[in-house]
C-alpha cells in the first residue's frame, strides 16, 4: 500500500466534504480547511494518540486549531472517523451527513471550534485569531504538571502569526522549553483581503522561528512524507528528551485541489452552483492524478491514548486567616487592625495550592504587588506558579489551556492591565473555562500612579458578563470586591470551589478589618453592615470604608443609614430589594470606577421590580489624574464620605 496515496485520497475527502458542508451552510472557509487538508490527515488518522470513541480522554494527545475558521477540515476528519459528539447523554458519533448541519442554530458543529457547544474533540473555543497557541501552551504545561506523556499539536495561521500574542507565546515556550508542543505553521499566503505580509512569508517566519530558539522544519505542507517525517522528529524529540521545542512551517495552498477557487476573493466565500461543481471535479481529477497505487480497503490506524494514571486531587478545607498567618509568623499583621486585600489573596493562594493539587496560578510580572509571589516563593509548591512576564493576553488564553487540562487557574495582574486581555477572557468563558481572575490596585485608591494604572472601566465590562448566563446556566461572571483581609481570603477560598469563571479586584492600600474570622461569604450575596430607615447605601471595596464613614456623619445629623457591602455582582436582587424597602426606598451606590458597576446593577434590579424607589449613584465622572494621597483622590473624584453626606442629605431634602 502507498501510505502517499492513502493520505492524498483522505485529504481530497476532507476537501469535497469541507466544500459541501460550507455550500449547504451558505458560509463557511472551506479553501482554509482545503490547504489543511493533508496536515489534518496525518495528524488524525495516524499520528494522534487518541480514541474518536472518547474524544476529551485526559490523556489523549490534543489539537488546538488557533486558524479556528479552518474547522470543517476537523469535522470532516471526525465524520469520517466516527468522533463522539454531542451533550451530556445524547453523545453520538459525527456521521458524514451531520456535517451538512454546519452552522445551523441547533447543530453542534459551530462556524468556529467550541467544546461548550457539543464537540469535545477541541479543548477551548478558537476563531478569534491568535490566541490558540496560548491555549495549547496551558493544555501542555498541564500535562507536564501531570506526568502524562500527552503531545499537544497547535496549527497557526500564517496571517494570524502576525498577532502580538503569538509572538508572546512563541518567547514563552522558549522560556520554559515546552518541548511536548508542537507549533504548525499554515503558510497559505492568503489572509482575508490580501495577501499575507512578506514578514509572513515561508523563510521571513521560518528565520524568526531560528532566531526565537526553535528547531524548524519547513515542509511542503501538501507532501504526505514531509508531514509524516516532521511529525516523527516531534515524537522522537519526547520520547529521548534534550534538543529544542519543535516548530513546523508548512507552505501550502489556499483552496489547493481546485484551482478555480484559489488566491484572492475566496476566503470565507464558499462555491455554490456551477462553481462548487467546477471545484469538485477538480478534486476528482486530482485524485485521480495521485491516488493510482490506493488499493480498495486501505486504512489508517489510530494510535490509542495511555491509561488514565492514578492520582489524588482530593481537597481540603481552607483553615482560618489567623491560624495561617500565624504559622506564617505573621500574626502581628493581624494586630494591627489592616491589612490590604492584595495580601490576604497571596496568602490565600498559597494555602490553597497546599490543599488542593489542582490549583495553578499564573502571573504577569507583578507578583510581588499581586502577592502571588507567595506560591513561587515557596519550594514546596513553586512548580505550580507560572511566569508569563508582561503578556496578559498570552496568560488569560494559557489559562484556560490550564482548564481545559482539569486545572484550577488562578491568573492576576494589575486590574487596569487586565484590559489587554478581554478579548482572550470572552473566549475563555465561551470556552466553559473555569477561570480565577484577580486584579490588583483596582480603582482610583492608588492616586499617585495615575490613570495609567487605575481600573475604571473593569467592573462595567465584567458585567456584562453577570448578566448573561453560561452553558451550565450560571452567571458568566461573578464579580468579588472583598473590602477587607478577612473577605478577600474568604472569597479567594470561595472561587477555588466555584466552577466558572471569577473577577476579583484587590486593593493597594491596607484597610481596617469589618469582619470577624468567622464571616461566611457567598457568590451572589451581600452584607448589610448598619441597619437604618432613612436610606440605603449601597458600596464594596474600598469604598465601603468610605460609606462606613458617611454613616457616622449621617447619625450626628439626625439620619439613620443602612449600609450594605455589595460584594458580589450579581447579587441576590429581591433579598436586596427588601433591604431597600425597609430603607425608605432610596439608594446611593457608590464605586470607585466608572459607571455601569454595582450602580447600574441596582439600577436593573430596582427597574424590573417595578416598584417604586430613588436612586443616585455615585461613581467616577471624570479621568483621573495622580495625586499624593488617596484623601485627595476622593476630593478630585467627589467620593469622600462628606461628598456621600451630602448626597443622602440632598436626597432627604434636608
Amino acid at each position: 500500500m502507498s501510505f502517499e496515496a492513502a493520505v492524498h485520497a483522505q485529504a481530497i475527502e476532507l476537501d469535497r466534504l469541507s466544500l459541501d458542508m460550507c455550500a449547504a451552510a451558505g458560509s463557511g472557509h472551506p479553501t482554509s480547511a482545503a490547504s489543511l487538508g493533508h496536515i489534518i490527515t496525518v495528524l488524525m488518522f495516524h499520528t494522534m494518540r487518541w480514541s474518536p470513541e472518547s474524544p476529551d480522554y485526559p490523556t489523549s494527545d490534543r489539537l488546538v486549531l488557533s486558524e479556528g475558521h479552518a474547522v470543517p477540515a476537523v469535522y470532516a476528519a471526525a465524520a469520517k472517523l466516527g468522533v463522539v459528539f454531542g451533550k451530556g447523554k445524547q453523545r453520538r458519533e459525527l456521521k458524514v451527513e451531520d456535517l451538512k448541519t454546519l452552522r445551523a442554530k441547533d447543530s453542534c458543529l459551530d462556524g468556529h471550534p467550541n467544546p461548550m457547544e457539543g464537540f469535545p474533540f477541541f479543548d477551548a473555543a478558537t476563531g478569534s485569531l491568535g490566541q490558540g497557541l496560548s491555549v495549547a501552551t496551558g493544555v501542555a504545561e498541564a500535562a507536564l504538571l501531570d506526568k502524562m506523556d500527552k503531545r499537544v499539536y497547535c496549527i497557526v495561521g500564517d496571517g494570524e502569526a502576525r498577532e502580538g500574542q503569538i509572538a508572546e507565546a512563541l518567547d514563552y515556550i522558549i522560556d520554559r522549553k515546552l518541548k511536548n508542543l508542537l507549533t504548525i505553521f499554515n503558510c497559505n499566503e492568503y489572509g482575508q483581503a490580501d495577501r499575507v505580509s512578506g514578514q509572513q512569508s515561508v523563510e521571513v517566519m521560518a528565520a524568526k522561528l531560528v532566531a526565537a530558539g526553535f528547531d524548524v522544519k519547513t515542509i511542503d505542507g501538501h507532501s504526505p512524507k514531509e508531514i509524516l517525517a516532521a511529525f516523527a522528529a516531534f515524537a522522537d524529540l519526547n520520547s529521548k528528551g534534550g534538543g529544542k521545542p519543535m516548530a513546523i512551517v508548512a507552505k501550502t495552498v489556499k483552496g489547493w485541489g481546485s484551482p478555480s477557487i484559489q488566491g484572492g476573493g475566496w476566503h470565507g466565500k464558499p462555491p455554490t452552483g456551477e462553481q462548487l461543481k467546477r471545484a469538485l471535479a477538480e478534486l476528482d481529477d486530482k485524485r485521480v492524478a495521485l491516488t493510482s497505487s490506493l488499493a480498495q480497503g486501505d486504512h489508517f490506524e489510530i494510535q490509542p491514548p495511555a491509561e488514565l494514571p492514578e492520582q489524588d486531587f482530593s481537597m481540603g478545607d481552607l483553615p482560618p486567616l489567623r491560624e495561617v498567618m500565624r504559622a506564617m509568623d505573621m500574626e502581628a499583621k493581624l494586630q494591627s487592625g489592616k491589612l490590604a486585600t492584595r495580601f490576604a489573596y497571596g496568602i490565600a493562594l498559597r494555602t490553597l495550592c497546599k490543599v488542593n493539587k489542582n490549583v495553578v496560578v499564573l502571573d504577569a510580572d507583578v507578583s510581588n504587588s499581586t502577592f502571588a509571589e507567595m506560591v513561587k516563593k515557596d519550594n514546596a509548591i513553586s512548580d505550580r506558579f507560572f511566569e508569563c512576564k508582561i503578556a496578559e493576553q498570552h496568560m488569560a488564553s494559557m489559562a484556560a489551556g490550564f482548564s481545559a487540562g482539569g486545572k484550577v487557574p488562578f491568573l492576576s495582574s494589575f486590574s487596569k492591565f487586565l484590559t489587554r486581555a478581554y478579548d482572550q477572557i470572552e473566549m475563555a468563558i465561551n470556552s466553559g473555562a473555569n477561570l480565577k481572575i484577580v486584579g490588583s490596585h483596582s480603582g482610583i485608591t492608588l492616586a499617585a500612579d495615575g490613570p495609567s494604572q487605575m481600573s475604571l472601566p473593569d467592573v462595567a465590562w465584567f458585567r456584562s458578563f453577570a448578566s448573561m448566563r453560561d452553558h451550565r446556566g450560571n452567571p458568566g461572571c461573578y464579580i468579588l470586591q472583598p473590602s477587607d483581609a478577612y473577605a478577600a481570603y474568604a472569597l479567594t477560598g470561595v472561587m477555588a470551589e466555584y466552577e466558572g469563571a471569577c473577577y476579583m479586584r484587590t486593593l493597594r492600600p491596607d484597610t481596617e478589618f469589618i469582619y470577624s474570622p468567622e464571616q461566611v461569604f457567598n457568590l451572589g450575596s451581600f452584607e448589610v453592615l448598619t441597619q437604618g430607615k432613612d436610606l440605603c447605601i449601597c458600596a464594596a471595596g474600598y469604598m465601603v470604608h468610605e460609606a462606613n464613614k458617611a454613616v457616622d456623619m449621617l447619625d450626628k445629623a439626625g439620619v439613620s443609614a443602612t449600609l450594605v457591602d455589595l460584594y458580589s455582582l450579581p447579587f441576590d436582587e429581591a433579598a436586596l430589594l427588601d433591604v431597600i424597602n425597609e430603607s425608605g426606598g432610596r439608594i446611593i451606590t457608590v464605586e470607585d470606577n466608572y459607571g455601569g458597576g454595582i450602580g447600574s446593577a441596582v439600577a436593573d434590579a430596582v427597574t424590573t421590580s417595578g416598584d417604586g424607589f430613588t436612586l443616585r449613584q455615585m461613581h467616577v465622572r471624570r479621568i483621573p489624574k495622580s495625586t499624593r494621597t488617596i484623601d485627595e483622590q476622593l476630593q478630585m473624584t467627589g467620593l469622600t464620605a462628606d461628598d456621600i453626606k451630602k448626597n443622602a442629605m440632598d436626597m432627604l431634602g434636608v
